[in-house]
């Protein structure tokens, strides 16, 4: 059994797609992908603790969305942490001793990476109590299998990725910057989005090592896009909505879809003014979710 003094919690922070451009696509149907991903001080929690038995339990804001299959603690389960937790175990030899709490803050099929963030700290936090060094050649398969975006999270830092999500490298760095997230309460699904993507596909860009200011950095981002947000909003009108309102809104700089999900972002310079966004954007939209947080920040 794992020891109680070897109780651990781990955060998982939510990802944020700066640009996504689809740059191909595979016979297997799969699309390549080329984006800037960086990550926010707001996030999800997994604690792992001792058990006689394995056992998964879900709680905190967003805990109602769960369905029974998503609750499911067998190796059939349709949830990543889950499905993380019994990989590991294979892939390591490992007895099935421990019990996963997941406190879910953030909200699904947003795009913001919920369940792959989830399912990389549940792969760190067993690392750790294992006292096993992560070694990226025997876990990228394992993490591959779970969703494209698990190895970016379990990175967690601003970085690239290419292909369809196994190639990653150092992305552009900047200084932590204020953003406002916000969420429609409905989600999209990564799925649909691909399978009505119908832009045309765009070569990989050449990034800086780093962005010197904020001004440099939203002038980089402004020539790029996330390809997938005419598809997205096909589905989820009210991603329109969301984008509109931050154009409008002052001191955004840059207003985009992140991801695949119905979440939209913008970023700040100032974070009075990014206090403010959200304190006029979430009484004038009660049903969605409005948050600000600090990019680049991830804990």
């Amino acid at each position: 059994m794992i020891s109680e003094s070897l109780s651990t919690t781990v955060f998982a922070p939510a990802k944020i797609n700066l640009y996504l451009h689809v740059t191909g696509r595979r016979d297997n149907g799969y699309h390549e992908l080329d984006s800037l991903i960086s990550f926010a001080d707001i996030g999800d929690e997994i604690q792992i603790s001792p058990s006689p038995d394995f056992q998964f339990e879900v709680d905190g804001p967003f805990a109602k969305g769960f369905n029974a299959k998503e609750r499911d603690a067998s190796p059939h389960s349709s949830n990543l942490v889950v499905r993380a937790a019994w990989a590991m175990m294979r892939l390591y030899k490992k007895p099935a001793n421990f019990k996963i709490k997941l406190t879910k803050n953030l909200p699904m099929g947003a795009g913001i990476g919920g369940g792959s963030s989830d399912a990389a700290a549940l792969i760190w936090g067993l690392l750790d109590l294992w006292h096993i060094p992560p070694d990226m050649e025997v876990l990228t398969p394992l993490m591959m299998s779970l969703g494209a975006d698990v190895p970016v999270c379990l990175r967690c830092q601003t970085s690239r990725i290419l292909g369809a999500g196994e190639h990653i490298e150092d992305g552009s760095q900047f200084d932590e910057c204020p953003i406002v997230m916000i969420y429609p309460s409905k989600p999209c699904h990564t799925k649909d989005v691909f399978k009505h993507f119908g832009g045309s596909f765009q070569p990989p860009l050449a990034l800086p090592a780093h962005f010197s200011s904020f001004k440099e950095m939203v002038d980089f981002l402004r020539k790029t896009q996330n390809s997938l947000s005419l598809p997205a909003n096909d589905h989820v009108p009210e991603i329109e909505n969301i984008l509109n309102t931050l154009k409008t809104t002052e001191g955004c700089a840059l207003p985009r879809m992140t991801g695949s999900g119905s979440s939209c972002f913008g970023l700040f310079e100032d974070a009075e003014m990014a206090e403010k966004a959200v304190e006029e954007i979430a009484g004038n939209n009660p049903d969605w979710w409005v948050k600000m947080a600090w990019l680049g920040r991830p804990e």
